[in-house]
C-alpha cells in the first residue's frame, strides 16, 4: 500500500525530468497514484515528451492558466478521463526578464502583472479547474520559495511568491468546508530550468549547503517530492494553510 494508493493526482509544471514537478509525479506513481500532467504553449511538447519518462507514461492535457477558456476545457478533459480528482500539484511560475536581476525599479505594471497572474493567481485558477472534481475532499499543494525576506536578484518573483503564500491561506479558508486542504512546500534551491533563468542563482548554491543545519544538495529534489507526496496523502488530514520548509533548515538560521 502506497501513501497515494488509488488517488488521482494532477501535476502541473513538468518540462523536463529535472523539474521539481517531475520528481513529484514519479514518486506519486511509485506511491500508487494515477497521474496526469498539464502543459501549455511551446512547453506542451516538452511535457508530452517527458511524460513518457515516468514509470507509467502519463496523459498530458493542455492548460494555460492565463486563458479562461482552458479552465473549463481541462476540467472536462480530466473529468472524462477519471471523473474525480484527489489532489493537484501547483508548480507554475514565470516572470518577465525585467522582473529579475539587479534593478527592482525597472519593471512596470505590465511586467509585474504577468508575474503575479502566472505565479500566484494561477493557484486560484487551478482551484477553479479542479475543485468541482474533488467531490470527496482532497489536497492542493504548491511549490514555493519562502519570501519572509528579500532575496538578491529575485525581485518581483519574490513579490509574486509572497502573493502565492497569501493566496494559499485564503484558499485554505475557502475550501476547508469542502474537505479540501491547501498547503505550500518552500523548497531550497534546486538546479532546474526555472532556476537557471534567475540571475545570480549561483549565489544561492554557494551558501545554502554551508548554512543549512542539515546540509543541502542542489541536485537532489527527492526531499521536496517526499514532502509534497505526504501533503497530497491522507497523512495530514488537519493541516491546511501551512508553509512547510524543505530547505535543510536554512530558513531557521541567521546569517
Amino acid at each position: 500500500m502506497g501513501l497515494l494508493d488509488g488517488k488521482n493526482i494532477v501535476v502541473t509544471g513538468v518540462l523536463t525530468d529535472a523539474s521539481l514537478a517531475f520528481g513529484v509525479a514519479k514518486l506519486a506513481q511509485e506511491q500508487g497514484a494515477h497521474v496526469v500532467l498539464t502543459g501549455a504553449g511551446r512547453g506542451l511538447s516538452l511535457t508530452e515528451r517527458t511524460a513518457r519518462k515516468l514509470p507509467e507514461p502519463a496523459p498530458v492535457f493542455e492548460l494555460d492558466v492565463t486563458a479562461t477558456e482552458h479552465i473549463a476545457r481541462v476540467r472536462a478533459d480530466v473529468a472524462g478521463h477519471w471523473g474525480r480528482v484527489d489532489g493537484v500539484l501547483h508548480s507554475i511560475g514565470f516572470a518577465p526578464e525585467v522582473c529579475l536581476g539587479d534593478d527592482f525599479m525597472a519593471a512596470q505594471w505590465s511586467d509585474v502583472s504577468v508575474a503575479l497572474q502566472v505565479s500566484a493567481y494561477s493557484l486560484k485558477a487551478l482551484a477553479d479547474a479542479f475543485v468541482p472534481l474533488m467531490t470527496s475532499g482532497g489536497s492542493l499543494v504548491g511549490l514555493d520559495f519562502d519570501n519572509t525576506v528579500a532575496w538578491p536578484a529575485y525581485n518581483w518573483m519574490g513579490v509574486a511568491k509572497s502573493a502565492l503564500e497569501s493566496t494559499s491561506r485564503y484558499l485554505a479558508k475557502e475550501l476547508g468546508p469542502k474537505g479540501i486542504r491547501c498547503n505550500l512546500v518552500a523548497a531550497g534551491p534546486i538546479r532546474t530550468m526555472a532556476a537557471k533563468s534567475i540571475p545570480g542563482f549561483k549565489k544561492f548554491e554557494d551558501v545554502w549547503d554551508d548554512r543549512a543545519p542539515l546540509g543541502w544538495d542542489v541536485n537532489d529534489s527527492s526531499a521536496v517530492a517526499r514532502a509534497c507526496i505526504a501533503l497530497l496523502s491522507d497523512w495530514f488530514p488537519a493541516t491546511t494553510g501551512e508553509l512547510v520548509h524543505v530547505d535543510g533548515g536554512y530558513h531557521a538560521v541567521g546569517a
